[in-house]
């Protein structure tokens, strides 16, 4: 069941056998459909196999909050782990599939693999480095700056992926990327349109071709980090 979206953890091929006994569930889900909500037990983590996901809180009056977007190889439902009660929803942009872990057979078998714990807690570090990076994006960037940011990242993911870091397909909206970064949908369509005046990009409907990612990067205030950090 296993490939190499689907939990391998970075483990040898005799603690990859293990784990496949484990994960002998996928779950496919349709466009808009739900895979967790906020508030349900959290039973188990998914791997994305295919596909994209998105992440969003929701309070009482129906406000939403979109907290993450979801690539192929990435994890959802690790931010309820702490209080066993998954803290947001995750929703599918697209047809996607997800190979399922439940948590009673993960625990069971990192009794034998101590390494599945330490692979975890990694994985949890790496969740609550990107809430971190999310607040830095939407408290101390200008909104020109929160869209290059967001492009840029979705290009590097894309191509640890194996995929072109600079043509791709915007899964979600326009809106949902303002809802993200903090920013009205008008705010987004203005700074597509004035990338595109600028050489830095094109775009037609969801499809993007980035055309100066160096520009891009020094707009993002991505180079100016990278060169504080170095001095340090």
């Amino acid at each position: 069941m296993l490939s190499e979206f689907c939990l391998s953890f970075g483990l040898n091929m005799n603690e990859l056998e293990q784990l496949d006994a484990l994960v002998q569930e996928r779950i496919r889900l349709p466009k808009n459909s739900t895979l967790f909500r906020l508030g349900e037990p959290t039973e188990a983590i998914y791997a994305l196999r295919s596909g994209s996901l998105k992440t969003q809180l929701e309070d009482a009056s129906g406000q939403v909050q979109i907290t993450s977007f979801l690539l192929p190889g990435e994890i959802a439902g690790i931010d309820g782990l702490q209080t066993d009660i998954h803290r947001s929803h995750a929703i599918a942009l697209e047809d996607s599939e997800v190979c399922v872990m439940r948590m009673d057979d993960f625990d069971r078998l990192a009794a034998e693999m101590p390494i599945l714990q330490s692979q975890l807690r990694r994985l949890m570090s790496q969740e609550i480095a990107r809430s971190h990076n999310l607040m830095k994006t939407l408290g101390a960037l200008r909104s020109e700056q929160r869209l290059a940011a967001f492009l840029l990242n979705l290009s590097e993911r894309l191509s640890a992926l194996g995929y072109s870091p600079y043509e791709f397909i915007l899964r979600m909206s326009r809106e949902e990327i303002g809802n993200f970064l903090g920013l009205t949908l008008e705010t987004v369509s203005r700074l597509f349109s004035r990338f595109a005046r600028e050489g830095l990009l094109k775009i037609q409907q969801r499809e993007v071709m980035l055309l100066d990612i160096e520009t891009l990067r020094i707009l993002s205030g991505v180079e100016c980090a990278a060169q504080q950090a170095a001095k340090h």
